[in-house]
Formats: C-alpha cells, structure tokens, sequence
C-alpha cells in the first residue's frame, strides 16, 4: 500500500480500520492483477521495475530522492503502485552509504529482476562486475539514469560515449577531462538523451525523477507527485533551471583556484600560465597539461 493510500484511509477510517487495511494491504498488496513479492510487498505486474545499483559511500539523497519520487508517483485512476522498487549490489551484504546509513540490498547481480529503469548514484564501489550488470541490464531497460557524480560510473559503462551528460557542478571539468568524448553541460538539472539520462547534482535527481515519471505517465501525473510531495522546485519542467551553476567558479588573488578542478591552491607554488592576461593555477601538472590541450573545456566561453 502506498502512502499516499495510507494517509487517506488514515483520516477517513481511523487507527483500527486502517491498521487492518495495512495489514491486508501487505499481505496481497490491494492489487487486482497477478502480482510480484519484491521484499514484504506484493507489487502489480505490470509496475515498472526501477533497479537501484548501490555499493559503499552511495550518497543517499542521489537514491532517495528519485526513490521517493517513485514510490509516491500518482497516477490518476491506477490501482496500485506504478514503479517496483529495489536495491542491486555485488552483494547482499550490507551497503555503507553516505553518512553511516546501512542498507540490505535486495538483489545481487547474478539474481536481480530486469529492470527497466536503472538508477546510479554517486557512489565509491564501482566494479568491474557492477560495470557489466548495469552494460547488459540496460539493453532492455527503457532508461539507465545516474545522479550526481554517478555520471561517472555511467561514464565507464561506456553507454555516454559520445552522448550528452551533466554531473555535479563542482566536477564539470574532471568529468571533462576524463571523458573527451562525452559532451558535458553546465548549468542543467539533467540530461535526457532517450535511452539514457543523468541528473547534476544531488537535489538534481528528484527532477529527473519526476521527469521519468512525465515520460512514462505525463505532465499531470508528475505535477500532481510533486504535488504530493510538497516539492516545489520546478527543474522538471526546464532542465535549464540550474544556469546559476554554469559560471565558472572565481579564482582570485585571496584564493586561486585550480582552472580544471577548482580547487584552492598555493599561488607560490602552484604550476601556471597566462592567457589574455590572465593566470591560471592548477594543483597539478596533470591539470595543466589538460587545460593546456582544450581550455575552453575548463572555461567555457570566459577565455
């Protein structure tokens, strides 16, 4: 039962009544149609499998936002949950993520349900037999989207190659120079290029959310979960709502920072040149060969 249902039972029935629709609600999942157990709930058949692939220091609002979106995603006049939820590690062991949260993860790689959305957070665990999972998962799932730096585990897929992408802020320009061959964006709330998707940063991932649920259901639906939610951003609507983030971020005298990574460097020490006029920092000769090779990656159009 959706909490969407558990609150309106709430105020109509009571406590009694409605912790005896609970109970049957998760006993037989209040669906009409042949139905799935995924963990405690019995789900609809025909409820869009949503994998979520996690290992250590997943960030947890990369996952949970677009979760929540998910779960309470309404749809005028359906009967049960729209999206089937769950977890995928290497393991079934639990999952560290970010600030000491544990999760069991539902399924391994070798036993997990297809899926036909997938979900990446930012996350350190990234393996080669994750790669591999989310490479031959994705050739039927409808949409593989990541979150965050999760761009980055998508990246290595190689499912971007050659595509569009935006990743946090804050790595615009390691993303870049790690992977030429994508077409980083600056300043979005996400990147849709059909079969494939990614959100910037944290927060990001709930508009990306809600705009898979746009896909699959429409405009009102989406509203009407955002709605819900008591969500009121509207980067749904217009990716291009995070403009504030594709300025470049200063460096000054007081705190030069380095061109490709923005961080804070030592200006006596740090390598160096000058273009225009201007000095550019970096924290190291790795950056500055990379700047060097294609500044406007780095820059933009501020050269």
């Amino acid at each position: 039962m959706q909490r969407r249902d558990f609150f309106r039972k709430s105020a109509m029935l009571g406590a009694t009544s409605t912790l005896s629709r609970l109970t049957e609600g998760l006993k037989f999942g209040n669906n009409p149609k042949p139905s799935n157990v995924i963990g405690t709930f019995a789900v609809n058949a025909d409820a869009i499998p949503v994998a979520f692939v996690i290992s250590d220091g997943a960030v947890v609002i990369d996952f949970c936002g677009p979760w929540e979106v998910f779960q309470d995603a309404h749809v005028q006049g359906r009967k049960g949950p729209a999206f089937n939820l769950y977890t995928v590690a290497e393991s079934l062991q639990p999952v560290l993520a970010s600030a000491g949260m544990r999760i069991v993860p539902d399924y391994n790689f070798e036993n997990a349900l297809s899926p036909k959305v997938i979900v990446i957070p930012a996350q350190r665990g990234q393996s080669e037999a994750m790669l591999n999972w989310i490479r031959n998962a994705s050739r039927k799932a409808d949409l593989t989207m990541s979150v965050c730096i999760g761009a980055n585990v998508l990246a290595a897929t190689g499912l971007l190659s050659g595509r569009p992408a935006t990743t946090h802020h804050n790595s615009y320009g390691l993303f870049a120079m790690k992977n030429p061959n994508i077409h980083i964006k600056r300043g979005v709330r996400f990147v849709d290029d059909g079969d494939v998707a990614s959100a910037g940063g944290l927060s990001s991932g709930i508009d990306l959310a809600l705009h898979v649920v746009k896909r699959y259901f429409g405009q009102d639906a989406a509203a009407q979960t955002a709605y819900y939610m008591e969500y009121l951003g509207e980067g749904w609507k217009n990716p291009d709502a995070n403009h504030m983030y594709k300025k470049i971020s200063e460096s000054t005298p007081e705190h030069p920072r380095c061109a490709v990574c923005s961080m804070e460097v030592d200006s006596a020490s740090a390598p160096k040149i000058v273009i225009k006029g201007k000095e550019y920092y970096f924290c190291s000769q790795e950056h500055k060969a990379a700047f060097e090779h294609s500044p406007q990656t780095f820059v933009g159009d501020n050269l």
